[in-house]
């Protein structure tokens, strides 16, 4: 078992928080959680164009709604703080310098206009594009006349012209990589501020980071980290890159697939350990047929030895249906707590506020057919309505005619006005002989009052439902069903 285990979660504030994304810190959070490591939250802000007000906030709601706990971090501070990096920029000022001095680092001075057409005449040459090194031969006097200008500049890393840089990732193995590939990158900013690449590396060496554990999509950035590592005298963290999500059609997992941000998923109705156990799946498995685990589960069996190396496949249908596998499984009190937001949200107003007795009551009879907590303000509306609307030619069943639905109904009426007890059994029982009585088929007869009761044609077990709407609803919507027919011709 791994010792000392410290993993950090880095997100940018660029706007909600993306579901690749936060499957990095479901892997992080379960890697420290098994190891009795630490999970750190640090906002890497650096990028100050890019920064969207309130990213913040949905970011640390994602996790929060996900169960995900923090050690150190926003909100909870730590010993290793500030964890925002806007806020730490002499770390990287200073680091910055220390490179320069020791000619691992340099000031570039080169315009964007003289970038772009580097770029442009390396494409038309077919070469790899990347950074030429202009600046980085520069002699002292022609350094000295280019700071006496007073233009802006910016500070690059000097990457060794030749050998190669390898990488023992944790998940990939050993990968290799040619130094004379990798251009002098930039680490710090003309504004002051610093690059991904030097402000992680920093901050994972202040921060005593252990290991880094990301998406696969940095691998390539590595071999510039781990150089970074060497320039500046430190020991690097264990490296592990977790596969990429892709859509169905193999292509990267974007809003065409469907939603994108876990909080998307948090509206729509889906719940949270459903949402976890599912996006534990999407490139780790326990075993070759265990689906279904609590986040324990998880915790206690995380692995990286586990963890493909392959992309994952985003399946929403999958998704979907352990939704509704958790919802089965929830109790009928904490279904309806977990409800009563959505309905507040999807009934109308005039239907307001929802009783939560009368919600227990209806919530068993839901349960096996709801996939979204979403769902149900639709699915249960005419239990709160005192009429229900509907076509007058849904009454009619196949078979029947308007004097034999008219009858049904009638016949209907008197016998539940006359059951003494109004219960789903006695109901039932009393309605299937009436039924025989009409020489009517249980379709015909049971279509015709789901119809009148409840304005549905598909609705939770018919007799339940009516048990719970009540003897007077009841008796009162099969009359205006009886009006409503008669009167439409």
């Amino acid at each position: 078992m791994a010792e000392n285990v410290r993993v950090r979660y880095a997100p940018s504030p660029t706007g909600d928080p993306h579901i690749g994304n936060m499957h990095s810190a479901l892997f992080e959070w379960l890697f420290a959680r098994r190891h009795g490591g630490k999970f750190i939250v640090r906002i890497e802000d650096t990028d100050q164009e890019r920064v969207v007000p309130g990213a913040v906030e949905s970011i640390l709601d994602g996790l929060r709604w996900l169960n995900i706990d923090w050690d150190e971090g926003p909100l909870v501070g730590g010993p290793y703080g500030p964890y925002i990096q806007s806020e730490r920029l002499d770390n990287y000022r200073e680091m910055a310098e220390r490179l320069i001095r020791q000619e691992d680092g340099y000031r570039c001075y080169c315009s964007r206009e003289r970038l772009n057409e580097m770029r442009q005449e390396q494409e038309r040459r077919d070469q790899p594009t990347g950074y030429d090194g202009r600046c980085r031969d520069l002699s002292p006097v022609q350094r000295q006349e280019m700071e006496a200008q007073g233009g802006p500049s910016v500070v690059r890393f000097a990457m060794p012209r030749s050998g190669t840089t390898r990488v023992q990732d944790l998940i990939h193995g050993e990968v290799e990589f040619s130094n004379e590939l990798l251009d002098d990158f930039i680490i710090l900013k003309a504004d002051g501020f610093p690059t991904y690449h030097l402000a992680s590396v920093v901050d994972d060496h202040l921060m005593k980071i252990s290991h880094v554990l990301r998406a696969d999509e940095w691998l390539p950035s590595t071999p510039r980290h781990l150089q970074l590592y060497r320039a500046l005298g430190f020991t690097p963290p264990q490296f592990g890159h977790l596969p990429m999500l892709l859509g169905p059609d193999r292509d990267k997992l974007s809003k065409r697939h469907g939603a994108t941000s876990v909080l998307e998923y948090r509206d729509q109705g889906y719940l949270p350990e459903a949402v976890l156990n599912f996006m534990a799946l999407l490139g780790w498995s326990l075993d070759d047929r265990t689906e279904v685990m609590s986040a324990e589960t998880l915790k206690e069996n995380f692995s990286l030895e586990r963890v493909s190396r392959s992309p994952a496949i985003f399946d929403q249908e999958k998704l979907l249906w352990m939704n509704g596998l958790y919802i089965r499984e929830l109790t009928a009190e904490d279904l309806a707590e977990r409800l009563t937001p959505f309905l507040e949200r999807g009934l109308p107003k005039e239907l307001l506020p929802v009783d939560r007795d009368y919600l227990l009551r209806i919530v068993p009879l839901i349960r096996e057919r709801i996939k979204l907590l979403s769902e149900a303000a639709e699915m249960i509306t005419y239990f709160f309505q005192e009429e229900v609307d509907y076509d007058p030619a849904d009454l009619v069943q196949r078979g029947m005619d308007q004097e034999s639905t008219v009858a049904a109904l009638r016949l209907a009426r008197d016998e539940m006005t006359a059951v003494k007890v109004f219960e789903h059994q006695l109901l039932e029982d009393t309605l299937r002989a009436a039924g025989t009585t009409l020489g009517l088929a249980a379709r015909q007869f049971f279509g015709t009052l789901r119809v009148a009761v409840t304005g549905r044609t598909a609705t939770p077990p018919l007799f339940e439902t009516m048990e719970v709407v009540g003897r007077e609803r009841v008796l009162s919507r099969l009359g205006t069903a009886v009006v409503r027919l008669t009167s439409s011709n």
